[in-house]
């Protein structure tokens, strides 16, 4: 057994991990089903890996999330424990799964750290979303003491990158300004209006750090509680706009409508025991230098790009 299973080879990060990984294994859902448990047996019995890095989820936006929070709790809960449960079965020797920020107490101590997890509950708006990505940390911690499975799982932050979502309602806070941004240079607008004052600070990760990071966790990491991931540097919403303006070259002006809600002002997290592991923070990739790559992608490929229709 040699090879690397990646699930969600689909997304934003299994995108950068083909590039990373090229030669692992990434099967297409007609080939990998993980809501169908026959499959995903069938699909073990059928192949041999060493490894699996588990990106595969059911994802979505606020609205998306709070409007079928039933679904995106049940169907991310067969997804994982399919895949877990296959693992297991066919000893495999390690899997790496990734998490989301949004598992962390909606009432947190900043900042983010690993051993606040479960002390409290997610926030109401997705909390069927986030008790699942929750239970994938606890399925891999009851299969490891049951039968020895080395299943640990990452935590990273905010993410961008090349082959992101970028639906104006239903993405992320970079994607969509990129977006909205962008279609304004298109069309000539004289200005973008952007929610809030632009203040409040968050901390974003390229997501080619996140695949580099989750094979550094496979070769180094081995522990049943989960890990922060993250670059912890912090940037404003106004710093991300002026990045973005930048590098699409538009020239508008930005309004700012202040009637809106900007948010907390700061979600920091700590990444402290992955340093302690070895990487390094200069290993991370810059945000300037991630929204200058994000942003050249994203106007060669415009017209294809997840989320436009």
């Amino acid at each position: 057994m040699s090879q690397i299973l990646v699930t969600g080879g689909g997304g934003m990060v299994g995108y950068a991990m083909k590039k990373e990984k090229p030669q692992a294994d990434y099967p297409s859902r007609d080939k990998l089903d993980l809501l169908d448990p026959v499959n995903v047996h069938d699909h073990f019995t059928n192949n041999s890996y060493e490894s699996v890095i588990h990106l595969a989820a059911k994802v979505g936006g606020v609205k998306a999330n709070t409007d079928y929070i039933g679904d995106f709790y049940t169907e991310n809960i067969i997804i994982n424990t399919n895949l877990l449960d296959n693992c297991m079965k066919a000893d495999v020797g390690k899997v790496v799964s990734l998490l989301s920020t949004c598992v962390y107490p909606d009432a947190v101590t900043y900042p983010l750290t690993e051993d606040q997890l479960h002390s409290g509950e997610p926030h109401g708006s997705n909390f069927g979303y986030a008790y699942a990505k929750r239970m994938l940390d606890v399925q891999s911690r009851a299969y490891r003491q049951q039968f020895g499975s080395n299943f640990i799982c990452a935590i990273p932050n905010n993410l961008y990158g090349e082959n992101d979502n970028f639906h104006l309602q239903d993405s992320h806070v970079i994607p969509a300004l990129m977006r909205k941004i962008y279609e304004a240079k298109l069309e000539d607008k004289p200005f973008v209006e952007v929610w809030g004052n632009g203040k409040p600070l968050r901390e974003f990760t390229y997501s080619g750090d996140i695949a580099k990071i989750l094979l550094f966790l496979l070769e180094n990491y081995d522990d049943n509680e989960p890990i922060n991931i993250g670059n912890t540097q912090e940037y404003s919403i106004h710093e991300v706009v002026l990045i973005l303006c930048q590098h699409l070259e538009y020239d508008g002006k930005i309004h700012w409508n202040t009637d809106m809600p900007n948010g907390q002002h700061r979600k920091p997290s700590s990444n402290k025991r992955l340093l302690d592991l070895g990487w390094e923070e200069n290993n991370y990739t810059t945000l300037d230098e991630g929204l200058r790559k994000t942003c050249q992608w994203f106007t060669m490929n415009y017209n294809d790009i997840r989320g436009k229709h």
